[in-house]
């Protein structure tokens, strides 16, 4: 530590550490149990986190940072609204608006003042992805969108529940503005539970620490700090520039730039993203909120054994310039913006590894790229149905091993669907779910494969939202690796027809039909020898041949990842 501590507080710094870290863990776990809609009973697609009463985040659950980094600012926007001197036991405040603190509109989350007596000890919070929150399309992440008021319900910091339970105001409204009101009553309520949870263990945790929990606290905080601050310092200072760019904005083909640069000066770092593109008409800008996910991730990497809390971020100055598709100014459409974050992120993670490749550290670009598609439709008995899921790609290699294949990377950490899941809330058959082999780029170690996904539909007709990346760029090698493929994704009339998607497309589709998604590999790590990259030259990544859909009554063999 940089000064000297209390040793009563030093000795409880581990055991808090500790508990804290379980706290989390296990309210995600409970919210997931809890959950109704798969994207976050079976994806994950959810996240829990402990806050100090004053917005600094004190723990969070091992789960997606893509969620995770945009609960400080959420925090941050409810206390802005609801300072602590107003809040009271029993209080649960609800936001989704990308300029109070949120993100997209699917994602709620919701902060919950934890008292021992009267006095507030620590604010509990959890976000997780709802099926559907209302607005152009069914899933609220329509990718033609060109505002905001089109994806759906925006809500800055308001009370959801006080100590009587839900305000019945604000579920007649949340209800009137969903098309599934059963699954986002109940995966609120799965939140709450989580929240409850937590504050018990947060209560039982500060007694049992005693009078000194605030200083410990503040002494872990000031330990993630101190073990960050000492990893930047062991890397030569410099300043290196990362380019990326997304593929057109969801009206046009122009590419949208992302670029990074990194400024590493003795034990502190910059990261500036000046040099991206202005905002742009469709939907992937990124709020500021959204971004600070990616720089989070990249500060916890960089000493990963410290306490998994705010200290991580002292070193850092995040620059988003404003009006731009890294920080946009409202009404602009957001709800594209993973695909934003995780380029962002990979440009830091590019950037980074030229400051640390030649020590044999860092690691090649990922794919980039965490697929999100809402499919839903209409059965030939009238029903409805919708769910929404998150496809893996390829990450990167390291100078250490090859990159892995079919795996959610950086920001993501969705998990996978099942697809017996699939089948029952649904009438669709997964015909196809493999390994996209040799996808991954080439190196002295490959980049990770993508992910080949193919969907049927048996029955009626409906809407398919698909939201991807990397159709027309790939994930760029490092110390002389290749890229990785970029990533495609077509529908197969049941008359015969092929329609390829760009890499943000909402089409119908009706039963019989078939949609074939490949996901882009990673970048591959460190130079090829001459011969074998002679010898891969006559493989090429793997990919789809079929030009026209199977018999819907002798549907393909289903293939399973191994």
């Amino acid at each position: 530590m940089s000064t000297a501590l209390d040793p009563a507080v030093a000795l409880r710094m581990e055991p808090l550490r500790l508990a804290l870290q379980g706290a989390a863990d296990r309210m995600q776990s409970a919210m997931m149990r809890a959950a109704l809609s798969s994207i976050a009973r079976e994806g994950g697609d959810c996240a829990a986190a402990l806050f100090l009463p004053d917005g600094r985040l004190l723990a969070q659950a091992r789960s997606l940072p893509l969620l995770l980094g945009s609960l400080i600012p959420a925090v941050a926007g409810v206390l802005a609204r609801f300072p602590a001197g107003v809040m009271r036991s029993g209080d649960v405040y609800l936001l989704n608006d990308p300029w109070s603190g949120g993100t997209h509109l699917p994602d709620i989350a919701l902060v919950h003042p934890v008292f021992d007596g009267r006095e507030l000890i620590a604010l509990a919070a959890t976000s997780l992805h709802h099926q559907d929150v209302g607005g152009m399309a069914p899933g609220s992440i329509p990718p033609d969108a060109t505002e905001i008021h089109q994806e759906g319900l925006r809500l800055p910091p308001v009370r959801w529940r006080d100590a009587a339970g839900v305000l019945p105001d604000i579920d007649t409204i949340l209800a009137a503005n969903t098309r599934t009101p059963t699954n986002l009553r109940g995966d609120l309520e799965a939140q709450w539970t989580a929240l409850a949870q937590g504050a018990r263990e947060l209560r039982q945790i500060a007694r049992h620490t005693g009078e000194r929990f605030a200083a410990v606290c503040d002494a872990l905080l000031a330990q993630s700090a101190d073990m960050t601050r000492a990893a930047l310092a062991a890397v030569p200072d410099g300043e290196w520039h990362w380019h990326d760019a997304l593929d057109g904005n969801g009206e046009g083909a122009e590419p949208i730039a992302i670029a990074v640069r990194l400024h590493k000066q003795g034990e502190a770092i910059t990261l500036d993203f000046e040099g991206s593109a202005p905002q742009v008409r469709g939907p992937l800008n990124a709020s500021a909120a959204a971004m600070l996910s990616a720089a989070l991730f990249f500060m916890r990497t960089l000493a990963p054994q410290a306490p998994n809390n705010a200290g991580c971020l002292a070193p850092l100055t995040l620059r988003l310039p404003p009006g731009s598709v890294v920080n946009p100014d409202w009404p602009a459409a957001v709800n594209a913006r993973t695909a934003t974050v995780k380029l962002a992120c990979n440009a830091i993670l590019g950037a980074w590894a030229q400051a640390t490749g030649t020590q044999g550290q860092g690691v090649a670009p990922h794919a980039g790229v965490a697929t999100v598609l809402a499919l839903s439709g209409t059965r030939g008995d009238g029903r409805r149905w919708m769910f929404t899921e998150i496809i893996a790609s390829g990450a990167g290699a390291s100078a250490r091993a090859p990159g892995r294949a079919g795996v959610s990377t950086d920001v993501g950490n969705a998990r996978n669907t099942p697809i017996e899941v699939i089948e029952a809330e649904a009438p669709v058959r997964v015909l196809q779910y493999a390994i996209r082999r040799g996808s991954g780029g080439a190196g002295a170690q490959a980049g990770g494969d993508g992910v080949r996904r193919e969907y049927l539909l048996l029955d009626g007709e409906g809407w398919i939202a698909y939201r991807g990346e990397r159709h027309r760029s790939q994930a760029r090698g490092a110390q002389g690796g290749a890229a990785g493929a970029s990533a495609s994704a077509r529908l197969l009339h049941v008359d015969g027809r092929v329609q390829p998607l760009a890499a943000r497309s909402r089409v119908r589709w009706q039963a019989g039909d078939r949609l074939l998604i490949e996901t882009a590999g990673g970048g591959g790590w460190g130079a090829v020898a001459a011969d074998a990259a002679a010898a891969g030259a006559s493989s090429p990544p793997s990919t789809s041949s079929s030009s026209s859909p199977s018999s819907p009554l002798h549907p393909e063999p289903r293939q399973e990842c191994p």
